[in-house]
């Protein structure tokens, strides 16, 4: 299959893109600083990124994040902002990709999982649930038998080891990536999966 990674250059997305290589798919990487650019939070690049890469059977986002915010001194602005890119930017792609993939395509997005509430974390909570709703009612919307899922992972290993945490409160992104290979290559249509 041909898949196109969105955000192929963060933790998530390298190891994405590696684990597709692996399973024998061509591999499109995408991201804001790569040699093909995109940014989720602007639609006409969106548009300008399906100009040039086509014939796609795949799509996936790992270029979705979010600020944590203090609820009590956040600004409109900064909320609106923090919708606009994880979940409106990824809204917008479904879009795009649903007028651009081959018959019997998927699309993976990137959502977030916290098991107890975190602090500074109600704007993420916001766009993941958003996330979840629009992924399971989408799914039965899309034409040609394309399919839509969400991964929803936790804290990363690596991430949390680059931030000088205890690593072992997190998923090893070789196993949260095996969760996007999954997605793509399978027949779930809908779901949301928590590596």
């Amino acid at each position: 299959m041909k898949v196109l990674v969105i955000g192929a250059t963060g933790t998530i997305g390298s190891a994405v893109a590696q684990a597709l290589e692996a399973s024998r798919h061509q591999v499109v990487e995408a991201s804001r600083r790569g040699p093909v650019k995109v940014d989720i939070e602007d639609p006409s690049s969106l548009d300008a990124l399906f100009d040039e890469v086509t014939d796609l059977d795949a799509v996936v986002c790992c270029a979705a994040g979010g600020p944590l915010v203090d609820l009590e001194s956040v600004t409109d602005e900064e909320m609106a902002a923090g919708v606009r890119g994880k979940l409106l930017g990824q809204v917008a792609l479904v879009r795009r990709a649903a007028r651009r993939l081959r018959d019997g395509g998927s699309i993976t997005l990137t959502g977030g999982t916290f098991v107890t509430p975190l602090a500074g974390g109600s704007l993420g909570a916001l766009v993941n649930t958003g996330l979840e709703g629009f992924v399971r009612n989408a799914a039965d919307e899309l034409p040609r038998g394309l399919r839509v899922n969400l991964i929803s992972p936790g804290w990363i290993r690596e991430t949390l080891e680059s931030m000088g945490a205890d690593g072992s409160e997190g998923t090893p992104v070789s196993q949260v990536a095996q969760a996007y290979v999954t997605a793509v290559e399978g027949t779930a249509q809908g779901r949301t999966v928590r590596p």
